[in-house]
């Protein structure tokens, strides 16, 4: 997003070569100002207390869903803004240190991050069902356990950089169940801002967090629903997650193609007001598309 030497500091979910650094590395630009962090809370945190510009963070997986630390920890108590959102293709690869070459048929384990072993179940499930499955936080992570530990018969799920990054042996390319495989990453700051560079979508996307009203009356996420839909406003996304407040209390995260400062858009928050709703903007921002190039 900017020039490397201007780089600001960017809290990513590391170490080095997971696909959060490659988002990271993608929308600022090399890697100075690039700061590891070994999980996703670390990263938000690192950004709220103001040790960092921004972070860059995991928010949805087109397989396996939302990422619920991520939603967990930016939706309940954080005062941060969405800033920029990158997607980009997830391609997973079993690798082994090479000194486990003569012993391949042999792995007792393999590691990655909870999100990489369901986008592989079928394959993990035909060729190793017997063989233990160890979460790590994230792909690259593993990938560097097993660098460090050569004599360890173990395996790791994670992408080509990690490979190159940590000296591994590719044992088999291209391992997850289905071909189109994106994740979604989103950059938090402290302040409502919109990062712009080359390559970005045509529209500015916002994103809501709407809790219904406490009354819970019949009908209300219709009428929450119809606020948008009459307006002729765009839900990319809707989703409910639990309040954390008890079982049947949800809050609705609401992502819309359409500016925050567009007068439709006004004009919905005034009646979502209206109805009692409780109404949190995370900001505008455009979106990015990332070829598979780093993979």
């Amino acid at each position: 997003m900017t020039d490397e030497k201007f780089a600001p500091t960017v809290a990513y979910l590391g170490p080095e070569a997971s696909f959060t650094h490659v988002a990271a590395s993608t929308l600022f630009g090399g890697t100075s100002g690039l700061v590891s962090h070994p999980t996703i809370p670390d990263c938000i945190e690192a950004v709220s207390a103001g040790h960092v510009a921004y972070a860059i963070v995991p928010l949805e997986n087109a397989l396996e869903g939302s990422v619920p630390l991520t939603i967990d920890y930016l939706f309940h108590g954080s005062e941060l803004f969405i800033n920029a959102e990158i997607s980009i293709p997830i391609e997973q690869h079993l690798m082994i240190n090479h000194k486990q070459i003569p012993f391949a048929d042999e792995i007792q384990s393999i590691n990655s991050h909870p999100h990489a072993l369901a986008q592989c179940h079928k394959y993990l499930q035909y060729n190793f069902r017997r063989v233990p499955l160890i979460q790590t936080t994230s792909t690259a992570a593993a990938a560097k356990y097993i660098s460090e530990n050569p004599d360890e018969k173990i395996a790791a799920i994670g992408n080509r950089l990690a490979a190159k990054k940590y000296d591994l042996h590719i044992m088999e390319e291209n391992i997850h169940d289905f071909h189109f495989n994106h994740t979604r990453f989103v950059v938090l700051s402290l302040r409502k801002e919109c990062l712009e560079n080359e390559g970005h979508s045509a529209k500015l996307k916002t994103t809501f967090m709407v809790k219904l009203p406490e009354d819970d009356r019949s009908g209300v996420l219709h009428q929450v629903l119809s606020v948008f839909a009459w307006r002729r406003l765009n839900l990319s996304k809707i989703e409910s997650r639990p309040l954390k407040t008890g079982l049947g209390n949800y809050f609705f995260i609401i992502d819309v193609l359409e500016a925050e400062e567009h007068p439709m858009m006004q004009g919905a928050i005034e009646e979502l007001t209206a109805l009692n709703c409780s109404v949190r903007s995370f900001g505008s921002y455009f979106t990015y598309d990332q070829l598979p190039s780093h993979q």
